[in-house]
């Protein structure tokens, strides 16, 4: 493809960008099952704010639950539902105290969880780099299914090239999430393109791949060492194995 097709590149954040180990996360056992999760960090909120607090159990029952609801909620109708609306809805679901009480400590447990996933999170070298080469050649912008807005742009800004980026939409912000392609036209109004004007860079088969083909923006699939697409995604635009790899492809 020629350096001169696109006026600009839009890419995907995590696992694009930004890499994200679950490992680093406090461990805790689910079910018979060994877990790296917030979970060991949330729950002595609980403890603090109920004295004679003795329902882990039933909060994780009712956690776990509400957040299969939400993936849910997501598949079926291309949304996005806040970190801070799973953790109000698990504690409303237990009827354990006032709105004005439940606003407040689901808004605890939104910090701490996004604290400890922003700690996990970095961006390799390399990525930095590829971004730094394509923005002296096509404007930027970044497109990223997550739902904290303001911790996706603290992930963004510890990366340490926020600055190139023209537009940062983040999922949480609109209510909406890929593969809507009502997200994809959300990102392209903010850069007043048309889609055939814009590259869009991600790892996922169905929410970057399809969602970008969805709103008729060309895609390059960062394949991570995968060969095949699911049944009903067509061929991307380009294959790459990482986005270090996406400046050579584009010929810079």
């Amino acid at each position: 493809m020629s350096v001169h097709q696109f006026k600009a590149v839009a890419i995907d954040l995590f696992n694009t960008l930004v890499k994200w180990d679950p490992s680093g996360l406090p461990a805790h056992e689910w079910r018979g099952r060994q877990i790296n999760s917030t979970i060991p960090l949330l729950l002595p909120h609980l403890r603090e704010h109920f004295h004679d607090w003795n329902h882990d159990e039933t909060w994780l029952e009712t956690y776990y639950a509400v957040t299969m609801e939400i993936a849910a909620e997501r598949e079926r109708h291309g949304v996005e539902v806040t970190c801070y609306e799973r953790f109000f809805r698990t504690l409303n679901r237990l009827h354990l105290t006032s709105r004005i009480e439940l606003d407040e400590l689901a808004e605890q447990m939104r910090r701490t969880h996004m604290k400890a996933v922003r700690e996990v999170t970095s961006t390799p070298a390399a990525n930095a780099e590829a971004v730094r080469q394509m923005a002296r050649h096509y404007r930027m912008a970044l497109l990223s299914n997550f739902d904290d807005s303001d911790t996706g742009r603290e992930i963004v800004s510890d990366s340490g090239i926020a600055h190139l980026f023209e537009v940062i939409l983040i999922s949480a912000d609109v209510a909406m999430r890929k593969p809507n392609p009502a997200i994809f036209r959300h990102l392209l109004d903010a850069m007043r393109l048309q889609p055939h004007e814009m590259l869009f860079v991600g790892d996922t088969p169905m929410e970057d791949v399809l969602g970008a083909q969805r709103a008729g923006i060309p895609i390059a699939w960062l394949s991570h060492g995968r060969t095949e697409l699911p049944p009903g995604v067509a061929q991307p635009d380009i294959i790459v194995p990482t986005l270090a790899d996406l400046p050579a492809a584009l010929g810079l």
